[in-house]
């Protein structure tokens, strides 16, 4: 785990010229943690920048239903991100292709684990992309600073 300042944040690794890592520990339970990730009433509360807002317009959690979140900034602007299941087992792992309309076809997976340490949760998210460029230029629009907020978000929520 990485920390600064006391702060618990994400820590990010890049196993392969095609992968991010990320990981990030929250002081609450496993299922309280899958829930928080999966439940379309709470994704609001915590996916992407706190400046926008987050409508979850589809969500079908099984192996093939498709998911669809739509994104408003301040100003109206729309940004639409999209995919399909492939692995869900509650409550310990979630994996789905990820996709933003703003540029089809640039596909990734990204799965999820939630392992437990007594009472606190070890997520771990690894996005693997179609080519390093697509991973490069994903990292390098903000993916960092998006993660972490979210993370943030997150960690506030669990704690209420």
């Amino acid at each position: 785990m990485s920390t600064v300042s006391g702060e618990n944040v994400p820590f990010f690794d890049f196993p392969s010229d095609r992968e991010v890592v990320i990981t990030r520990l929250f002081d609450a339970p496993r299922e309280m943690v899958f829930q928080a990730s999966t439940n379309p009433d709470l994704i609001p509360q915590w996916w992407g920048p706190e400046s926008y807002m987050t409508r979850v317009e589809k969500m079908d959690m099984r192996p093939g239903g498709e998911w669809r979140f739509v994104q408003r900034d301040g100003a109206g602007n729309e940004y639409v991100f999209k995919g399909v299941y492939r692995e869900v087992i509650p409550p310990e792992k979630e994996s789905h292709t990820f996709e933003f309309e703003g540029m089809p076809g640039h596909i990734l997976i990204e799965t999820s684990t939630f392992e437990d340490l007594n009472g606190k949760t070890r997520l771990k998210i690894t996005e693997l992309f179609q080519s390093r460029e697509d991973r490069d230029g994903m990292f390098s629009s903000g993916m960092k600073q998006g993660a972490t907020e979210s993370a943030n978000r997150m960690e506030k929520l669990l704690k209420n």
